[in-house]
C-alpha cells in the first residue's frame, strides 16, 4: 500500500492507526504549496481534489481511498481483534462514527480557514468559538478520568483527535481545558504516535532534500 501524507495534517491519524495495527505502507510525501510528491509521482492521478490522506491499496485495481475518516476506519476493520473501532451494525459503532464526523466537521474543518488567514474578524470569532465548544466537549467527556474519548480503548477516534490538534497554528487557547491536554498528551506518548511523527518528519527530509538538490 502507500499512503500520500502531508506534513503536520490529519493524515498523521492515518500513519498512527497503520503503526498501531504493524502495517507499513510506503509514505509518500505531498507538498500541498509546490505540488510535487516525494516519489515524483503526479498526485492528481491520485486524488484530483489535491487533499491527503489518501491511501492505494495494494490489490489488483490499485484503488484509492480518501477520506481521513474513511481510511482509518477501513484499516481498523481489516483487523477487528485491535479493537481500534466497533463492529459494523453495532449501537457502539454509531456513536464511533457520530463521533468521528464530529471531530472532522466541528474540528477539523473549522480550523483550516483559520490557518490559511481567510477569516473577516467575525469570521475568526465564530470558528473560534466553534472550536472552544467542541474542545470543551471533548474535555468534559474526558472529566470522569477516563483514558481515552470512549474510554479504557484507545481507537480511531483518538488518532483523529491527536492528528487535528491544530489550535496552536490556528491561534485558539485551549489551556484552560486540562483533561483535554493531559489526554492529548497520553496519545502522543503511545510508541504509534512516536512513529507516525518520526516517519512523517523522515520522508518529508528526503523529500525537500530532493527538491534543494
Amino acid at each position: 500500500m502507500k499512503l500520500y501524507i502531508a506534513k503536520a495534517t490529519c493524515s498523521l491519524a492515518v500513519q498512527l492507526v497503520a503503526n498501531e495495527l504493524g502495517l507499513a505502507p510506503e509514505l509518500v510525501h505531498f507538498d500541498v504549496f509546490g505540488k510535487s510528491t516525494s516519489n515524483g509521482s503526479t498526485f492528481a492521478d491520485v486524488n484530483a481534489l489535491l487533499y491527503v490522506p489518501a491511501l492505494e491499496l495494494d490489490n489488483e485495481s490499485k484503488d484509492v481511498l480518501t477520506e481521513t475518516v474513511v481510511i482509518a476506519s477501513y484499516l481498523a476493520d481489516q483487523h477487528p481483534a485491535s479493537d481500534l473501532i466497533p463492529q459494523r451494525g453495532t449501537i457502539e459503532r454509531v456513536r464511533m462514527d457520530q463521533l468521528l464526523t464530529f471531530v472532522a466537521t466541528e474540528i477539523a474543518q473549522k480550523h483550516i480557514p483559520l490557518m490559511r488567514k481567510l477569516m473577516t474578524p467575525e469570521g475568526i470569532e465564530f470558528h473560534t468559538n466553534k472550536l472552544l465548544s467542541a474542545y470543551a466537549a471533548l474535555d468534559q467527556r474526558l472529566a470522569d478520568g477516563r483514558p481515552y474519548l470512549t474510554g479504557e480503548q484507545f481507537t480511531v477516534a483518538d488518532a483523529y483527535v491527536w492528528a487535528t490538534m491544530w489550535h496552536e497554528r490556528s491561534g485558539v487557547k485551549l489551556d484552560h481545558l486540562k483533561n483535554l491536554m493531559a489526554y492529548v498528551a497520553r496519545v502522543e506518548a503511545r510508541p504509534s504516535a512516536q512513529k507516525a511523527l518520526g516517519d512523517e518528519a523522515a520522508v518529508v527530509a528526503r523529500h525537500e532534500e530532493r527538491l534543494a538538490a
